[in-house]
């Protein structure tokens, strides 16, 4: 187990590290394209230094980001093999996609756009800018793809000969790549990607304006900056609606653990804080009905029946059942009697859906860290919504020409930009210890998935990762900040 804990933290330290790169990105790349198509359809050289500018900063966060995504994908190998064996057809799949199409698309027009100016057309140059952004979109898209069938694993079979799940078909490919938790999930991660570049460029432009410096170029970028992140947050209340309905579809503990729900029942409150509760708001975001039957903690370890009359089993049957599999399994590839391979088969098929549990000590294994995933699900909230005011209060601010009086909204925007950052992690806090003990929802937990390695090897490697990621995060913010204090008129990237 101490190498299963030290894994888990060494790779939720790598995560959320890469975390803070990847949403900045997805948002300065519509803020940039944004600027730059004004550039070209008003052919107002403003537009094209400010365009300019953010892509320097864009090009400064998408260098660290490359590096602290490359070492993720390293982990499966290296600190999760047998989770890595048991889903290598089908996780690879998206992956090598992302790193062949998308990735390869993102770089080769970054390359354009970064140092093209004045060598390629005005018009290619915004395509290009505007494709390098769709290429960093399109890489999220298909990560997003394999972390969705982690949460909810969709077409895909396990081949008791190779002990692996597999895709059987191009339909079952087809299944996985528009399996509705990775879709929800997709547009949640990047449009809050659009709520974190819009704060940031906001925040900076605020920044400009304590100082009294650049002050066209503030209130211009403040205004970008604020309606592409309004844009962003009425889109995660929409996605996060999506996502939180899918939970309780396919998730259920995960939904009750945010909710801190001990025991379900129809028509149950969404809880605000500890004592403060809304009624029936929960039934409604979870299932659209106010009288929708919700699950709490202690149903889904004792069984309970769903709104659709589907009886669902206790853990204990779950993992009773998950054992059995396991049993066939052993028997299906360990003889060589075809009758007794058959019936083990036969066996093996129909548990196959609980082989999962068959690895858990207990039923109370099933649940995570309640209070961590119930209080980072009200941070992320609250957070989101305050940040949100703030954008709005912005861009009020600017189209009034009221900003010389609000130095306290302008101090609030630079605030927000760090507690952008800290609403995304919590994020894929509730996302990703939310699921947990499962690797692979009900089909592979952590203490399975975990490579045959010392604990001291990964103790090690995670204080070596954490120096380096320090070092590179230092090294990050000191570059943006020296390029911010400079300015947009100081430096051009015209080459």
């Amino acid at each position: 187990m101490d190498v299963v804990i030290w894994s888990r933290i060494q790779f939720a330290m790598t995560a959320a590290y890469h975390w803070l790169f990847v949403p900045l990105t997805l948002g300065l790349a519509l803020v940039m394209a944004v600027m730059e198509t004004l550039y070209v359809v008003k052919k107002d050289e403003f537009w094209k230094k400010a365009a300019q500018f953010w892509i320097k900063l864009f090009a400064i966060n998408f260098a660290v980001g490359i590096a602290t995504g490359i070492i993720l994908e390293f982990e499966f190998g290296t600190n999760w093999s047998n989770y890595s064996w048991f889903v290598g057809d089908m996780f690879g799949a998206p992956l090598a996609i992302e790193g062949i199409l998308a990735f390869f698309m993102e770089a080769t027009f970054f390359a354009v756009m970064f140092f093209g100016w004045n060598k390629v057309s005005k018009k290619f140059h915004l395509a290009s800018t505007w494709l390098t952004g769709i290429g960093a979109t399109i890489s999220a898209y298909w990560i997003l793809v394999a972390n969705g069938w982690m949460q909810n694993p969709v077409g895909t079979t396990f081949n008791p000969d190779t002990v692996r799940s597999e895709m059987a078909s191009a339909a079952a490919f087809w299944e996985v790549i528009t399996n509705p938790v990775a879709v929800s999930k997709f547009c949640h991660a990047v449009t809050s990607g659009w709520v974190t570049g819009g704060i940031f460029v906001t925040g900076v432009s605020a920044w400009y304006l304590l100082k009294g410096r650049e002050k066209e170029f503030a209130k211009k970028s403040m205004l970008i900056g604020a309606l592409v992140g309004l844009l962003g947050s009425a889109c995660v209340m929409l996605t996060g609606d999506s996502s939180g309905v899918h939970a309780a579809e396919f998730q259920p503990m995960k939904l009750a653990a945010a909710e801190g729900l001990e025991d379900g029942g129809r028509g149950a409150a969404f809880t605000i804080v500890p004592g403060i509760k809304v009624p029936k708001m929960l039934s409604i975001l979870a299932t659209h009905d106010p009288n929708g039957f919700v699950p709490g903690i202690n149903d889904i370890i004792n069984g309970y029946t769903d709104n659709e009359g589907n009886v669902i089993p206790s853990v204990a049957d779950k993992m009773a059942m998950g054992r059995e599999a396991l049993a066939a399994l052993a028997v299906y590839r360990g003889t060589e009697d075809p009758e007794a391979k058959a019936e083990a088969l036969a066996v093996l098929n129909d548990n196959v859906q609980y082989m999962g549990y068959g690895h858990l000590e207990k039923p109370e294994d099933v649940i995570p860290p309640v209070g961590v995933v119930f209080w980072a699900f009200r941070l992320m909230i609250g957070i989101g919504m305050l940040v949100a005011l703030v954008l709005l209060l912005c861009a009020y601010c600017v189209w009034k020409d009221k900003l010389g009086k609000c130095n306290w909204l302008l101090r609030a925007a630079i605030i927000c930009i760090p507690l952008a950052y800290i609403c995304g992690q919590c994020g894929w806090i509730v996302a990703e210890v939310g699921r947990q003990p499962w690797t692979i929802q009900g089909l592979l937990p952590v203490n399975v998935a975990i490579s045959s390695l010392g604990a001291g090897a990964v103790k090690t490697t995670f204080f070596v990762f954490l120096a380096v990621f320090a070092l590179f995060l230092a090294i990050e913010i000191r570059i943006m900040i020296r390029a911010i204090k400079k300015g947009p008129e100081v430096e051009s990237i015209e080459a």
